[in-house]
């Protein structure tokens, strides 16, 4: 086909006054280098038109690549596709990541593509710690932009659990009685945490408030009470142990107790009332009775018994319990009826094994008579009767008290009041029934009772 085309280009006759000869040689060498090289055609030469090279060109779809948010240890993938969108082949002779935990497959190299052509090859992320990673894939070729790039980006999410308190101490627990403690479970990382079991050791150690499998979303909390119930006096210690899919699996809790005897003891503060003098018809002020339970141990009690005339007591009622340093309180009142000492007490009936009794003492007293005599020296005049005057306040004003005259010079008021301060006046009646001045002013002041 070469020597045709030359000899076709030979046959023509000289150009520009070129001999046939010279033209013959320049034909020459233009068809060898056109076999030698391939690449380019000759469009036109006869009018003069230059010769073009064809152009490859690789494309990566698509132009980057997000892995989101995956969980340390776990890996996920996503497919890069090669395609040639060049009118050459193209070959492909290396495909290489950066970036940690970013690797690829998939592709053997060399790899030609004709024009329009295309292949795929996976890239793959395994995040070797939490925090985000970014990276690239890189594509050497013989394309003349090589190599083609892409940008990776992922984030690698990893649980943490964290465990507050890290150590429990019960102290010291009665035998047969329960002491219990909260524990907070807390999900400090960026990925769920599954715990898929927890396991108490140790003797009178236990766990409530757990349900398996739990899962806490990164930041969330939750908690649950450890008890501790000795069996018998002594100390104990033991741990337990949370097991997760964080990577501090398993987290281990130390617990610790000391069983003690158990005691059963209740005091009362005071332990003795005494209500002091109380007039009879009246009640005394109420007094309080505390009563402690000193003892490490519950103590139930089943009665309060009151004796003795005309006491009383209010403010507990039976049964009730009191937990091991609890208190609580009750009033006791005398009500006197009868003059003379009275005694009575407070009996608790308990689990104690020192239920106390509390001892009560009063004493009736009559009322002191709440009543004023007055008495005067008679007018100098001719007087047939007498009227008296009572105010509260000195120099009046003041009201009559006698309803009828009194003909004598003395008078009993018996409306006075305790503690009250009255100031007092007389005036003497004539015949004609005339009425004289004021006399000078008396008070008094009536003592409590």
């Amino acid at each position: 086909m070469e020597s045709n085309f030359v000899e076709d280009r030979l046959a023509k006759p000289a150009l520009g006054g070129l001999s046939q000869e010279f033209l013959g040689s320049r034909w020459i060498r233009l068809a060898l280098i056109l076999s030698l090289v391939g690449t380019v055609s000759l469009v036109g030469c006869a009018s003069g038109v230059s010769p073009q090279v064809q152009q490859m060109q690789l494309v990566i779809s698509p132009s980057a690549l997000s892995f989101g948010n995956i969980s340390v240890g776990s890996s996920s993938t996503q497919t890069v596709t090669l395609i040639n969108s060049g009118a050459a082949s193209v070959t492909v002779s290396q495909a290489r990541v950066s970036g940690t935990g970013f690797s690829n497959n998939g592709l053997t190299p060399p790899l030609t593509l004709p024009p329009g052509q295309s292949s795929t090859l996976t890239v793959r992320f395994t995040p070797q710690a939490a925090g985000r990673v970014t990276g690239s894939l890189s594509v050497v070729s013989n394309d003349p932009h090589s190599p083609t790039m892409i940008a990776l980006n992922g984030a690698g999410d990893q649980a943490q659990l964290s465990v507050i308190p890290t150590s429990v101490s019960f102290g010291d627990v009665a035998v047969g009685t329960l002491n219990t403690q909260t524990i907070t479970l807390i999900n400090s990382g960026t990925a769920n945490v599954i715990i898929s079991r927890a396991t108490p050791s140790g003797n009178g150690f236990s766990i409530t408030g757990l349900t398996f499998p739990l899962t806490l979303s990164a930041g969330q909390r939750t908690s649950f009470n450890v008890a501790f119930a000795p069996t018998s006096a002594g100390s104990v210690t033991g741990s337990l142990s949370l097991v997760s899919d964080a990577p501090n699996s398993p987290s281990t809790i130390a617990l610790s107790g000391t069983g003690v005897t158990s005691t059963f003891l209740l005091t009362a503060s005071p332990t003795s009332l005494s209500f002091g003098n109380v007039t009879v018809g009246s009640n005394s002020a109420p007094q309080t009775v505390t009563l402690t339970n000193s003892g490490n141990s519950s103590v139930s009690i089943s009665q309060i018994n009151v004796s003795g005339s005309g006491f009383s007591a209010s403010g507990l009622t039976a049964p009730l319990t009191l937990a091991a340093g609890q208190t609580a309180s009750f009033s006791v009142v005398f009500a006197s009826t009868t003059a003379g000492a009275a005694i009575g007490n407070v009996s608790l009936v308990s689990n104690a094994t020192n239920s106390p009794t509390i001892a009560l003492s009063a004493s009736g007293v009559q009322p002191i008579p709440l009543a004023r005599t007055l008495s005067w020296n008679p007018s100098l005049s001719a007087v047939v009767s007498y009227n008296v005057y009572r105010g509260t306040q000195s120099g009046g004003s003041y009201q009559k008290l006698n309803s009828l005259p009194a003909p004598t010079t003395t008078y009993t008021d018996n409306s006075v009041l305790a503690g009250q301060t009255y100031f007092y006046v007389v005036t003497a009646v004539d015949s004609r029934n005339v009425e004289s001045v004021h006399s000078n002013e008396v008070s008094t002041t009536i003592p409590s009772q």
